[in-house]
């Protein structure tokens, strides 16, 4: 995700070793990739005398921020923290929330120097953090490695300022684009390996989407199964007129939101003794669910990455909405001709109009290929 976020200082010339210490910081960010949510995924480092005494990155809500396990780290190996340097993904806290703000844990170590990597978004915070540090009289740097620290936490930049979630369509296809039979049938084009991968992408977004088409069909339980996970993404199933069946293996026990245009209260207190809550949201022009509404309600619920698997109208809807950010295709290598397709577009009429998107990754996962697009 691109963004301006950069702060006065990142300009500065940074030295070799700062960079070095950043990437680390943001090697641990990535171990908060699961986590962390509905906070961002952050990575700390503190060095003293050129080498790391403490490491940490944010842990699950309630718990300690990555400051504080870098912090707690270092101390815990007996080391003196006066003085030292602090490299961390993103701006410290300045406020109150499930913990006590982390600028201050740093103003009272004695830290002299901390080097964000990126001002955080979170209008709480926006620079106040930093500035309390310069209050304080540490030294205070910001900018290095940004880009990388926005990409790390697309999702909750894209809530902080856009008010919805980041939006990523998973599909599996064959190489001539399709993604089942006309029949519906589908399981398995891809291998083994990447239905493995695609859940490793669930485990790591805020909340999985499919619409009632898909759980009619495919009768999916969109949980993480293929990995081991310490939490499972929220569900959320768009059923317009509200025809899902409390039998759906979508309700295996694991929290569902089920959107809906018009509510039936019987049968939404029959589904609450599954564990899913029923929202109910106005309609488009089509007496589909607004989906841009849609996206609001989930920012609002702490959403930051969204996962979507879903059929070909539901991607079409999201895409004509202009909502989704990025797609991940597995491509199989077979042919099937005639079939389901990965999203039902309009027509067009001239290459002028074609949606152009950026590869971002190509790689081979198993027998097939891992394609990420994201749209420009």
């Amino acid at each position: 995700m691109d963004g301006d976020f950069a702060c006065v200082e990142s300009v500065r010339m940074y030295t070799d070793a700062d960079h070095r210490f950043m990437s680390r910081a943001l090697e641990l960010a990535a171990k908060a990739m699961v986590v962390a949510t509905p906070n961002p995924r952050v990575g700390c480092v503190v060095v003293r005398d050129g080498r790391i005494i403490g490491e940490g990155f944010t842990q699950r809500p309630g718990s300690n921020h990555a400051e504080i396990e870098a912090l707690l780290d270092a101390r815990r190996g007996g080391h003196d923290l006066h003085g030292a340097h602090v490299y961390v993904t993103l701006e410290p806290c300045a406020h109150f929330g499930r913990t006590p703000p982390c600028a201050t844990a740093l103003i009272e170590a004695h830290v002299a120097m901390v080097i964000a990597a990126v001002e955080d978004p979170n209008p709480q915070v926006a620079g106040r953090g930093l500035e309390m540090l310069r209050q304080a009289g540490t030294d205070v740097r910001c900018g290095l490695l940004e880009q990388d620290a926005i990409e790390v936490n697309a999702g909750f930049f894209s809530r902080m300022t856009r008010g919805r979630p980041w939006v990523r369509v998973k599909v599996a296809a064959s190489l001539d684009g399709r993604t089942g039979l006309h029949n519906g049938a589908s399981q398995w084009i891809t291998s083994e390996a990447a239905r493995a991968d695609g859940h490793a992408w669930r485990a790591r977004a805020c909340a999985v989407l499919s619409g009632i088409g898909t759980v009619r069909s495919d009768d999916p339980r969109l949980s993480v199964r293929l990995l081991e996970t310490p939490r499972q993404p929220l569900k959320v199933l768009v059923d317009s007129r509200f025809e899902v069946e409390p039998q759906a293996r979508l309700f295996d026990g694991n929290p569902v939101l089920v959107v809906c245009t018009r509510r039936d209260r019987r049968k939404a207190e029959q589904l609450g003794a599954h564990n899913a809550e029923v929202v109910e949201l106005g309609a488009d022009a089509n007496g589909k669910v607004d989906l841009t509404a849609l996206m609001r309600e989930l920012a609002r619920r702490g959403i930051n990455e969204l996962h979507v698997e879903a059929g070909a109208r539901l991607n079409g809807s999201l895409l004509s909405a202009g909502l989704v950010d990025e797609l991940l295709a597995y491509l199989a290598p077979c042919l099937i001709g005639p079939g389901q397709p990965m999203i039902d577009l309009a027509e067009i009429s001239s290459l002028e109009q074609v949606r152009r998107m950026a590869l971002r990754e190509v790689v081979r996962v198993g027998e097939d290929i891992r394609v990420l697009a994201r749209f420009q």
